[in-house]
Order: C-alpha cells, then structure tokens, then sequence
C-alpha cells in the first residue's frame, strides 16, 4: 500500500471521514436529521445528513483502498464531488437549501480535500507507458 499514493490517500481519508461521521454523531443529538444549522465539530458545522454522507464517503474510499485502480476511480470521483461541494457550498450557507449545514469551514475543508484528492488521483499510480518496438 505504501508504494500506491492512491491507496494510502484513500485509506487514510477514508479513515478520517468514518471518523469524522462518527464523531458528529456525537455532537448531533437533538439536530434535525437535514437541518440547516447544525452542531460544530471542532470548526465544523453538521447535522446528522453530513455525518451519513460522511461515513460513506469514508467507506467508499476505504474500500477502494483495496486495489490501485480502485483507489484512483475513487479518489477522483470523490475529488470531483468534493470540488463541486466546496463551490456549490459557498452560495448555500445561510440558504435554506443548506440541507447539510455547510458553513465557511466545511467549505475550506471540502475544497482543500478536492485538490488532494484530485491532484494524487489524476498524477500519481500513472502506468508506464509501452514502448513502440523498433525496426
């Protein structure tokens, strides 16, 4: 695992979001399950709707862990997901259609995530490409 980018990245994420979606469970007692404003872990602001698509986005990428290929599909999808969260986010806290109770920290994370994710997954694990036989 350790000589696949793709895979440590994604287990250790994977790990950090379980975590995370476990965590806020904690934290969350009481909260609507899609409310608007949540409870903040640490900086974070969630609700019991973000800790759900935390755990399995944890999941996701823990499974993918498995293999290089996997890990790569994984982290990029997740990446591109998360790119699209970090920026869609930023218009939605204060909105009612917040429904995972974003705020500005969420944001930075999720858009910070994006790039790591994004950036190990296209660049790293890249196969050699073949070389043309010469006559």
């Amino acid at each position: 695992m350790s000589s696949s980018p793709n895979r440590l990245l994604a287990t250790v994420l994977g790990a950090v979001y379980l975590l995370v979606g476990l965590a806020g469970f904690v934290v969350t007692s009481g909260v609507g399950f899609a409310a608007t404003e949540g409870e903040n872990l640490l900086l974070f602001e969630v609700n019991p709707l973000h800790n759900v698509v935390h755990l399995g986005i944890g999941a996701a990428l823990l499974l993918a862990s498995r293999s290089v290929s996997a890990a790569k599909a994984v982290n990029v999808t997740v990446g591109a997901v998360y790119l699209l969260v970090g920026v869609v986010g930023l218009f939605l806290v204060g909105t009612a259609a917040n429904i995972i109770a974003l705020n500005g920290a969420d944001n930075v994370l999720h858009l910070g995530s994006a790039i790591l994710l994004l950036g190990v997954g296209l660049a790293a694990d890249k196969q050699a490409a073949p070389r043309a036989a010469t006559a």
